[in-house]
């Protein structure tokens, strides 16, 4: 009698504190409502009036759960025909070949849905799926330590500029934004003289990265390059023998049920994995959920507890309450609390708030420097602010 009684108490407890059983979104999210998950409905539609009158520029949809559960989601039609359309005819940084190719970033057959269909261009979020993926093949003891040296997969005969700081950059380096090339992405990417711009310009990607001449010790100094994660597509290939993209299809997409996708690819064959892939939001989610869950999907565990840890751990601080850690980024929100980031270019903002159990994604396409914008900032203070049961 006294276990049972003990057994009831603790139960009480648990349901009395929100506890609830883990929710699988197998193939869609179980919806919901704000309400039921102590949201508050007022201030997410609040949101979504601000966003429709144009405030932030072009702002593609928005898609909210709490607890594992979708309860809050908004779409905008956006006529990109009208908004890029000229610009799609004219050769540019942004446009840099033919105007029908997938790297002209104002053709809406491309850009920012596939085909003009449901799956939205994730850009730079790809460089934390990719992480992401070589997470789960480590857990699998199908990829080297991330302390391998970069170096050790190239023929180092074919490689300019190299010196002792090239000798010591590892795969840590490439993952963390810390390989120490000259390199300058700071520019917007209608710039020519933007390094990421350039490389998209060049024929062999990888070989324009990999050429580059060093500007700092690995590990020293944060500096943005999307070269950088280009680079791990060659080196999943050298490592495991296998197409990055066909293993994410097998290992890690298909246990999350997702089973559609773009995945651009360079010249050369190697899939894009610092701005390729596309996702539907919902599916986006789904990764991001992976690790609020850390790195456990419907019991079983996909990524390993110690690369979660590691990913969001972060390996420097930026300044501004920035962090940064395996392609993750991470926004001091409050003292020593963490929102858990992806960042890609146009406005795609994948966001992870851990202590209230939300998952939350935002599209949009804005391209054009000095136009409004949708800033990863105001979507965590927004979705915050929605919080009924504040700590």
């Amino acid at each position: 009698m006294k276990k049972l009684i003990l057994l009831f108490t603790v139960c009480f407890i648990l349901f009395s504190n929100g506890y609830s059983q883990t929710v699988w979104p197998l193939k869609e999210w179980a919806a919901s409502t704000p309400a039921e998950e102590k949201m508050n409905a007022d201030s997410l539609a609040a949101f979504a009036n601000e966003i429709s009158t144009g405030k932030y520029g072009y702002v593609d949809g928005m898609f909210i759960t709490r607890n594992g559960k979708l309860i809050y989601q908004k779409s905008w039609k956006n006529d990109y025909d009208k908004a890029y359309g000229e610009n799609a005819k004219t050769t540019d940084p942004l446009n840099p070949y033919d105007p029908g190719g997938p790297y002209n970033y104002y053709n809406p057959w491309w850009h920012p849905y596939y085909h003009r269909g449901e799956l939205h261009s994730l850009q730079s979020v790809t460089k934390t799926i990719t992480s992401v993926i070589i997470g789960v093949a480590t857990t699998k003891n199908e990829f080297p330590d991330v302390s391998r040296t970069v170096l050790s997969f190239f023929d180092t005969t074919k490689i300019k500029n190299i010196d002792d700081r090239k000798r010591r950059m590892t795969i840590r380096h490439l993952l963390t934004m810390t390989a120490g090339f000259n390199w300058n992405e700071n520019l917007p990417y209608s710039d020519p003289a933007n390094d990421g711009t350039k490389m998209e310009a060049a024929f062999d990607w990888v070989q324009y990265v990999i050429d580059k001449p060093m500007a700092y010790e690995p590990g020293a100094t944060f500096a943005y390059n999307s070269g950088a994660s280009q680079i791990l597509s060659y080196i999943f290939r050298k490592a495991t023998g296998k197409d990055i993209e066909e293993y994410a299809a097998q290992n890690l997409f298909a246990p999350l049920g997702i089973t559609d996708y773009f995945w651009k690819r360079t010249a050369t064959g190697l899939a894009d994995t610092e701005g390729g892939l596309y996702l539907k939001p919902s599916d986006l989610a789904k990764i991001f959920y992976l690790f609020l869950q850390n790195g456990k999907w419907n019991d079983k565990q996909i990524v390993s507890s110690d690369w979660v840890a590691s990913s969001l751990t972060p390996f420097k601080t930026l300044g501004g309450g920035t962090k940064y850690g395996y392609k993750w980024w991470l926004y001091e929100y409050e003292p020593n609390k963490l929102a858990w980031c992806g960042s890609g270019f146009g406005g795609q903002v994948p966001i992870v708030i851990p202590e209230y159990n939300i998952v939350a994604v935002v599209n949009a396409w804005n391209i054009l420097p000095g136009r409004p914008a949708l800033g990863r900032n105001v979507i965590i203070r927004k979705l915050l602010n929605a919080v009924a049961d504040k700590k």
